[in-house]
């Protein structure tokens, strides 16, 4: 009887354990990116048309997605109507479980022209393995 109700719950542990690995979060699901957005300088959401020599912040929300704590970088690549890279920049941090997070980096544009700002969320420069992905957004200037 005990050997019967071992087996039981050994086949039952392993399904168990089969089943989570079967709902766990992929490469691309550990953190969302959502609400990419230009804000000023308080805080407050602008529109996608900006002036030059006028300082905006690019920002996006971002969501844990794990039941860990996760490391982070975000990565902030604005590129002009031809394609060239005319900004770089980025923020690290850690988020909590489920945490979500608003980071935010400025930018200034130079000349008038029509941009793609491309916002990356990568585990690290040293492991650069995407956690999601990427989103992009226009400005005009």
């Amino acid at each position: 009887m005990i050997r019967q109700s071992l087996g039981i719950l050994a086949i039952t542990l392993i399904f168990a354990v089969s089943v989570n690995q079967a709902f766990a979060v992929t490469q691309l699901e550990r953190v969302d990116i959502t609400n990419p957005r230009l804000q000023n300088s308080s805080g407050a959401e602008i529109s996608d048309q900006v002036n030059v020599n006028q300082q905006v912040q690019i920002s996006a929300d971002i969501k844990n997605n794990q039941e860990k704590a996760q490391k982070f970088v975000y990565i902030v690549q604005v590129k002009d109507q031809y394609g060239a890279v005319v900004s770089l920049s980025w923020i690290g941090g850690s988020l909590n479980p489920k945490q979500t997070f608003s980071p935010s980096l400025s930018w200034t544009p130079k000349v008038s022209g029509v941009y793609s700002t491309e916002i990356y969320v990568w585990e690290s420069f040293v492991q650069p393995d995407a956690l999601t992905q990427f989103v992009t957004m226009k400005i005009t200037s």
